[in-house]
């Protein structure tokens, strides 16, 4: 019955994939419309292109991933100095993080997708000594060709939700078939290593989060300084990485209830979003400038927003601001990460929706570091009352700094279970 089970999940998935098979290249020229990245290095997706032999692999499907295993490639790096490194990602925006980051020394291609013949011509070409598939990309057809190529992999700074949970058991055989066959799970919490075991991960240890090893640079908190310098004393409340459809009721909810003198620095989540949100900023009548055309400019008295169209430069918002609010859990999305706003010292608002650093925000809010809100007019409500109470904000951030501190570790934990 198990093997009846694994068959027919393997049938199940090849299906699905044979289905997309003829969607992809139209997705691709889709999204390329908003996000001209799409529209290049096809041949990567197809296993082609130039990569190094032999190489320490690291896969951040995109952005966020991606910044995540700066800590863990460092260790490695420091480890094995004469390793070449390849970084593999799934968007534009995670190739131009990975070209930010490790440009000078990584070699940096997509991922192809998960056909058979196409990892496996990958595989065949790369040759690395191992993987490290960062969080949960569990792709099966690159599983099991990295097993029959005998390149270890490792799941770094895993995490998987109840939700998530419940959707890979849907194909529980497949995804037993694919967790047996990871080398190492590194888990970001208990919870985490518990859900993993439960579905068939056996060599699983718990190393934290990798993200609390990111130290913010400290030419983004200079610069983040004279942002603040120029904008003179108005209060400045951040709402960072916002997704599509929190910006408008927060826009609503500050052209009602924040006073002139408050600035609203609004960074959405996704560059391709930006026009789209100058248009929602417009459409609710706040005057505003925005961030690509303010090098050398003054930021205007009356301005009521700032839209931070600019990439690679969270750090300095961060800094910039008086209270941080973070994107994408006013909505069922699962949240964006708290724990930069903690570590550049900033009190912290959060939505109701965290599920995707469900420990780090129930840590942060019991260090009293952040402050769960429930809609966009509670949102409003308390950071309005934390920009008139600059003691609380003093102690949040000071929270937020040993927040910080306290849960770091994670890369040196989990370079130690590298087998490299």
């Amino acid at each position: 019955m198990p093997n009846l089970r694994l068959l027919f999940d393997w049938s199940l998935y090849r299906l699905a994939l044979l289905l997309a098979a003829p969607l992809i290249p139209l997705r691709l020229l889709w999204r390329g419309r908003r996000e001209r990245g799409y529209w290049q290095h096809w041949d990567e997706r197809l296993g082609l292109g130039e990569a190094p032999v032999g190489a320490l692999w690291v896969h951040a499907v995109s952005v966020g991933e991606m910044r995540a295993a700066q800590p863990l490639i460092n260790a490695l790096r420091a480890a094995h100095p004469d390793a070449p490194v390849l970084l593999t990602c799934m968007t534009p925006t995670g190739r131009a993080t990975a070209e930010a980051l490790y440009g000078s020394f990584a070699h940096i291609v997509y991922l192809p997708y998960d056909y058979a013949w196409l990892v496996r011509r990958f595989l065949r070409r790369v040759r690395p000594r191992v993987g490290i598939l960062m969080e949960t990309e569990l792709w099966p057809n690159l599983v099991h060709a990295a097993a029959r190529a005998d390149v270890p992999l490792v799941l770094a700074n895993a995490r998987l939700s109840a939700r998530s949970a419940r959707g890979y058991a849907r194909l529980r055989a497949l995804t037993q078939a694919c967790l047996q066959r990871i080398a190492v799970v590194a888990a970001q919490t208990e919870a985490d290593a518990a859900r993993l075991r439960s579905l068939g991960a056996v060599t699983v240890h718990v190393t934290g989060n990798l993200k609390f090893d990111i130290a913010p640079p400290p030419e983004q908190l200079e610069r983040g300084a004279a942002w603040k310098a120029k904008w003179g004393p108005r209060p400045v409340l951040l709402a960072a990485s916002t997704r599509e459809g929190e910006e408008a009721p927060i826009l609503r909810a500050f052209a009602d209830a924040a006073p002139a003198e408050v600035l609203l620095v609004l960074v959405p989540r996704h560059p391709q979003r930006f026009d789209a949100v100058a248009a929602l900023v417009e459409s609710a009548g706040l005057s505003y400038q925005r961030r690509s055309t303010l090098d050398g400019a003054v930021l205007n008295p009356d301005t009521r927003v700032l839209l931070g169209d600019s990439l690679g430069e969270l750090f300095a918002y961060y800094a910039a601001c008086d209270v941080a609010f973070v994107g994408g859990s006013l909505l069922p999305l699962g949240g964006q990460n708290l724990i930069e706003a903690a570590s550049v010292g900033r009190p912290v608002l959060v939505g109701p929706h965290t599920f995707n650093f469900e420990e780090a925000t129930r840590l942060a809010i019991e260090a009293g570091a952040a402050v769960r809100v429930s809609d966009a007019g509670d949102l409003l409500a308390n950071a309005l009352t934390l920009l008139n109470d600059a003691p609380t904000r003093a102690r949040m951030g000071e929270a937020g700094l040993d927040f910080a501190a306290r849960h770091r570790g994670a890369a040196a934990r989990v370079a130690g279970l590298v087998p490299f």
